[in-house]
């Protein structure tokens, strides 16, 4: 049975919505007055609802769902946040982290999506992926998360055209952010003393804006970017 049209933003997952742009994104939701429950290896610093879940393995996202769906009820939107990279020359970085890059990024946004499409569609919800300025320029030593990328790109438009009309679909195209997805990483690929990243807040706030569309509103690809992106277009 379909249940009655439901603001998007009442009861919202989030996959990577312990840090970064996911984090962010919890927070936008909880502001507008919704629930989020964040789907994540690791746990988030603020208290509230949290299925600890690896993406790696996409036999694990309807189970995590599931889960979700036992703390905050049904869920009307989805949000893949989730992501991870291996950087440097295609011949140095690891077969075993190479793959991994594609597993998080393009496997476990699919098999998230998987999960939820038949949850959406009876709450008449929307799902928002994430995506890359790096889904539609290619970049060297970035050949795992350029293909993890520009796969999310193709996934979510073909997505959106299945679903239409059924559950909405948004691909959220971001430029660098201020988040520690650089961690960790040799200063060759960190971003340099003057790059200008965006806040993950203001980019989240466009999550939400696509989110809280009235029905039989899409909006189907978001671009936000830092006015000085060298990655776009």
């Amino acid at each position: 049975m379909t249940e009655p049209t439901a603001n998007a933003l009442s009861r919202v997952a989030v996959t990577g919505g312990s840090s970064g742009l996911g984090a962010a994104v919890v927070r936008a939701v909880q502001k507008r007055g919704g629930t989020a429950v964040v789907l994540d290896r690791q746990k988030p610093a603020d208290d509230g609802p949290f299925v600890e879940v690896d993406l790696s393995d996409p036999h694990a996202a309807e189970g995590a769902l599931a889960a979700a769906e036992e703390q905050i009820g049904p869920l009307t939107g989805v949000v893949t946040a989730a992501g991870t990279d291996a950087c440097g020359l295609i011949t140095d970085v690891s077969l075993d982290d190479w793959v991994r890059v594609i597993s998080v990024n393009l496997i476990g946004t699919a098999a998230i999506a998987r999960a939820a499409v038949p949850r959406l569609e009876r709450t008449h919800g929307r799902i928002v992926t994430v995506a890359s300025t790096l889904g539609l320029r290619a970049l060297s030593d970035a050949t795992a998360y350029c293909a993890s990328k520009f796969g999310v790109v193709g996934f979510s438009r073909a997505l959106a055209v299945e679903t239409a009309g059924r559950v909405g679909v948004t691909m959220l195209v971001p430029g660098g952010m201020q988040t520690a997805f650089f961690d960790g990483r040799p200063d060759q690929y960190k971003p340099g003393p003057d790059a200008v990243l965006n806040d993950p807040a203001n980019v989240a706030e466009t999550v939400v804006y696509a989110l809280s569309q009235p029905p039989g509103v899409e909006i189907r690809e978001l671009v936000v970017t830092p006015s000085v992106e060298p990655s776009w277009p």
